[in-house]
């Protein structure tokens, strides 16, 4: 069957003039609207994890598998956020945005430091990210990254899709 040069214009002028949408798209974007973002997180006052702490959660029914994909940096990718320098207050409201526009990747990478200048040694802004986390209802697991993803500086975070 061959194909004449009339139908080949149709063709052409029908698919450069109307915008198709594939229906994963369609419902990310249904998804996105239903989803806001997270803004019902607490704030600790003082940091109550140390800098070279690892850090690691995990809700029931997460394998062992995902978690060693974190720990071990198999990830490809991932969105990043670096909130070195930011107050706890500010640093949730970046992650929550954050977080909100990546709600539909699998991994996302949050470098929130160690903590050095902190009193004593424990980590403020590395406890509120932990803390955050743990609050946020998209969050299934997290932890400490390798040393080349920066270490017990940043976690990488696994999403619900």
């Amino acid at each position: 069957m061959c194909i004449n040069d009339e139908d080949k214009q149709l063709f052409r002028e029908t698919v450069d003039t109307e915008m198709l949408m594939d229906k994963d798209d369609a419902q990310r974007i249904n998804k996105v609207e239903k989803m806001p973002a997270f803004t019902a997180y607490s704030f600790v006052l003082d940091g109550a994890i140390g800098g070279e702490e690892i850090v690691h959660y995990a809700q029931s029914g997460i394998s062992n598998k995902q978690m060693n994909i974190m720990k071990q940096g198999h990830i490809d990718n991932a969105a990043s956020i670096d909130l070195h320098g930011y107050t706890t207050e500010k640093a949730c409201v970046a992650l929550s945005n954050f977080m909100y526009h990546h709600q539909f990747e699998r991994f996302v990478h949050i470098i929130h430091g160690k903590g050095y200048r902190s009193d004593n040694g424990m980590s403020v802004l590395k406890t509120q990210v932990v803390n955050f986390l743990k609050q946020h209802p998209q969050v299934l697991a997290f932890h400490s990254c390798p040393p080349k993803d920066g270490g017990a500086g940043a976690v990488f975070a696994l999403l619900k899709k």
